[in-house]
């Protein structure tokens, strides 16, 4: 298995975590554990920033181009005022 194929099955196996995170933070009742839960997805999330960047920097993913700064206002304003 090659570097490429390695990050891509790890970004994988934490994207997966991270939903499975999302919906076990959803679901529990006690705070205790519910943070617990809240800071290990946080460190999954930051893990998962790391690893991307270092696929980038590889060359093995290209991030999409960055949105017109008019598109991001429009969407921004659609979420924020849903009567648009």
């Amino acid at each position: 298995m090659n570097d490429k194929d390695m990050l891509n099955d790890y970004l994988a196996m934490i994207k997966g975590s991270l939903a499975t995170y999302a919906n076990v933070i959803a679901e529990t009742s006690d705070s205790q554990l519910r943070s617990t839960f809240q800071q290990m997805r946080n460190q999954d999330e930051q893990r998962q920033y790391q690893i991307a960047q270092t696929a980038t920097q590889k060359g093995y993913y290209k991030p999409a181009a960055p949105a017109p700064q008019n598109e991001i206002q429009q969407v921004k304003a659609e979420l924020t005022n849903p009567t648009m």
